[in-house]
């Protein structure tokens, strides 16, 4: 297959998460923020001379405008006219553009554009073969479960209560909140009592020492695991020593790619490691984390706090995994929705379709679009 057009889509959809709204209405770069009432995504469509399309999706929320001009001055250019027919073809183009944009950083918008090609390629690659990824990656099972990844709420311990019933009562055994606070936390617990699991990401706010503290007011929670508690995020000997507070821990979305998920494993720091299949290097990088993953005593759990291409993409890797390795979805009911996938249970059955299963609807593309762009043969480019 000869790639022959990429299109580069920027999408706002509007989302309830059932809180109260908090002061003016303004967007934030944290998208579990109580201030986010939409959140962004970026998509590509890259079309090959059989016909096909392939999707994929870049990470970024507010960053998306970075990582947009990025896919549309270098990065889709560079791949206008590659041809791609195997696993092998993909492995080794994805080589040759990450050597050639490595000065552009490890991680970031530039990586975050790899990322999205990626993903395409892998579902052009399973559109061609006839077969869903999961069956192409050797895996032996079309159903996953899943976990909702609750966003902040402040705080607030009777919110957080709340919410964590509701989802609860919709049979999930397993959740992830977004608070800072051991109130917070603890109404989670006690609004489910031991049955079930309760997971914490607090987006890298402290310092080793406030770390530690915290993790040591929390150990009587039995939480499942702690996720990036440090400033800076990369800081394995913090993590280390607020390991020995006796809560697992987790880390790895905010990895400088691959190789820095390798040294995160290395260390010996983490129980839990989180490679993010729209950040790291799309679906090409999460296989090389997966297999050095098995040379270390941690566990992989893909992060996943996105909705599009990049959600079915992680949906069709953690069929890999064990089956207790269940999807994040963030627990945003979104109107409208962009795919079925998004009327989430507490089970996920894969799709029969060829490829990543991703094909979303044509109406929402086009109604909340708010960037687009094109990368042909054609040399055509415009923005409407």
């Amino acid at each position: 297959m000869k790639i022959e057009k990429i299109e580069i889509i920027r999408l706002a959809i509007p989302f309830d998460s059932g809180r109260e709204k908090n002061g003016p209405e303004q967007q934030d770069y944290n998208a579990a923020s109580s201030r986010v009432t939409k959140m962004e995504t970026l998509l590509v469509a890259v079309y090959s001379d059989t016909g096909l399309c392939g999707w994929g999706e870049a990470f970024g929320h507010l960053i998306n405008p970075v990582t947009f001009t990025a896919l549309e001055s270098a990065v889709a250019p560079f791949f206008i006219n590659r041809h791609v027919d195997s696993i092998t073809g993909i492995a080794a183009l994805m080589k040759e553009a990450e050597q050639a944009f490595h000065g552009f950083g490890r991680t970031g918008p530039v990586r975050y554009a790899l990322s999205a090609i990626d993903i395409a390629l892998w579902d052009l690659f399973g559109k061609q073969e006839q077969k869903p990824l999961w069956q192409i990656l050797g895996g032996s099972r079309n159903h996953i479960g899943l976990y909702p990844s609750l966003v902040s709420y402040d705080n607030k311990p009777e919110a957080v209560a709340r919410q964590v019933s509701q989802v609860f009562a919709r049979g999930y055994r397993e959740i992830k909140l977004h608070e800072t606070t051991r109130e917070a936390v603890a109404a989670a617990r006690e609004a489910v009592g031991n049955q079930a699991e309760i997971m914490v990401d607090v987006n890298c706010p402290w310092s080793a020492e406030e770390a530690f503290r915290q993790a040591e007011s929390w150990a009587g929670l039995n939480l499942k695991w702690l996720e990036e508690p440090v400033w800076p995020p990369e800081d394995t000997d913090a993590l280390t020593y607020v390991r020995t507070a006796g809560i697992p821990l987790s880390a790895g979305e905010n990895a400088a790619g691959d190789g820095d998920l390798y040294h995160l494993m290395a260390s010996g720091a983490v129980d839990i490691i989180q490679p993010s299949v729209t950040k790291v290097g799309g679906i090409t990088a999460m296989l090389r984390v997966f297999e050095q993953a098995k040379r270390y005593p941690v566990t992989v759990i893909p992060h996943c706090f996105y909705y599009g291409a990049g959600m079915m993409a992680a949906a069709q890797l953690v069929a890999l995994l064990p089956e207790t390795t269940r999807l994040e979805v963030p627990w945003l009911q979104w109107t409208p929705q962009l795919h079925p996938f998004l009327n989430f249970q507490p089970e996920m059955v894969l799709p029969d379709a060829p490829g990543i299963g991703f094909t979303p609807d044509a109406q929402v593309l086009k109604d909340y679009r708010i960037g687009f762009a094109v990368c042909s043969t054609a040399k055509g480019e415009h923005h409407v």
